[in-house]
């Protein structure tokens, strides 16, 4: 992992906004524990901003927009607009199988305590897709690009909560489908997990400005979508 991998795509005094890559932890926490790696926060820091403070969490594997304070003790004020529902957070997720237009998943999920909490996830379907993939017992395949937007902000929420309405997210190792994994990665030579975090909207907590940014998706997905 290099620097020039991560891109800056807001700055100003109080925060950053960044496009995590794949595959690349956030920071080390509890469970990153284990995981002996360079995470964003440290290239963050190395790249010139040496307090900087992730405000929220995204997957190893997921991709997108991530914000960031400059500063730890400014970190609270960004993190009470997750709090009182004041930031809009949307992803795009290839999901196997054709899904409805529209719908939400209201499903507990469980935290690393053990204890389920409640968690919404609404969705939209954005793109059906019918492709030649010989994946028995069938010889076509469908899937689905969807809008997932998370209303609550549990760990692995949407990978959850898309495989809990039978559309797993392509390529979740954890949550999906192996017999699609497995053709993705050995056909079609993706390894990356299909979940990205491409749209961020909020009121900002110091200067009041509306901030909203998107991500395109990365280049992997363009060996699916053509």
């Amino acid at each position: 992992m290099s620097e020039e991998l991560i891109k800056v795509l807001f700055e100003d005094d109080w925060c950053l906004i960044v496009c995590k890559p794949n595959n690349l932890i956030v920071h080390h926490s509890y469970y990153a524990r284990n995981i002996e790696e360079t995470s964003l926060t440290d290239l963050i820091r190395e790249q010139g901003w040496p307090e900087a403070c992730p405000v929220h969490r995204l997957d190893r594997k997921t991709s997108g927009l991530i914000l960031f304070a400059k500063k730890a003790e400014w970190v609270s004020d960004f993190q009470q607009l997750f709090e009182n529902g004041k930031i809009e957070k949307n992803y795009l997720a290839l999901l196997r199988g054709h899904v409805e237009e529209e719908g939400e998943v209201d499903s507990p999920v469980k935290n690393d305590r053990g204890n389920y909490k409640e968690a919404l996830t609404k969705f939209r379907c954005l793109e059906h897709f019918d492709r030649d993939y010989v994946i028995p017992p069938y010889e076509k395949q469908r899937y689905s690009l969807v809008e997932m937007t998370p209303v609550t902000g549990r760990m692995h929420q949407l990978r959850i909560h898309a495989n809990k309405i039978a559309h797993p997210i392509i390529n979740d190792p954890k949550y999906g489908n192996r017999h699609h994994n497995h053709y993705f990665q050995n056909e079609l030579g993706i390894h990356e997990l299909f979940l990205h975090a491409h749209r961020l909207k909020f009121e900002h907590p110091f200067t009041s400005e509306l901030i909203e940014l998107k991500q395109p998706l990365p280049d992997f997905w363009k060996v699916f979508l053509g």
